[in-house]
């Protein structure tokens, strides 16, 4: 009994601890808790959302990237004007001062994955190459429900 114990302890332990290794590192850039929504049917577009923190002395620039999922994504802002609100990409990427923590949540900053080649299904992964404007790196990004 006692081993089954810490047998499952030691595998609780084990998932607690891969869980929390979804960070990436992009250069001075760290990169948290990346996912997206899923996507119904027929969706062209879906939004990713992600934490980052520039870990660094100088600012660095979060850009985009490809996606085997998707043609391409790239980073958007939302500007509200009027209570009308817009998305655009941002041609220059995100700029993430040193010390500062940016993060990339529904209503501001979010990655833009265009032309979905497949809906995306609750609880799936997929593995993206990000850019920054000094490195590159592959980072895991989670789906969620709707």
């Amino acid at each position: 009994m006692t081993s089954k114990l810490f047998l499952a302890a030691s595998l609780l332990a084990f998932g607690v601890s891969f869980a929390s290794a979804s960070d990436f590192k992009l250069g001075s850039l760290g990169i948290d808790h990346a996912w997206s929504p899923a996507t119904p049917k027929g969706a062209s577009v879906a939004a990713g959302y992600l934490t980052v923190a520039n870990k660094g002395a100088d600012s660095d620039r979060l850009i985009g990237g490809s996606v085997a999922v998707a043609g391409n994504f790239t980073v958007h802002g939302m500007t509200t004007v009027d209570s009308v609100s817009k998305m655009r990409p941002l041609a220059d990427g995100l700029e993430i001062k040193p010390g500062a923590t940016v993060e990339l949540k529904p209503g501001s900053f979010h990655l833009m994955f265009m032309d979905l080649r497949r809906p995306l299904a609750p609880g799936e992964h997929f593995m993206t190459p990000c850019q920054a404007r000094t490195a590159t790196t592959i980072i895991r990004i989670e789906c969620g429900a709707v």
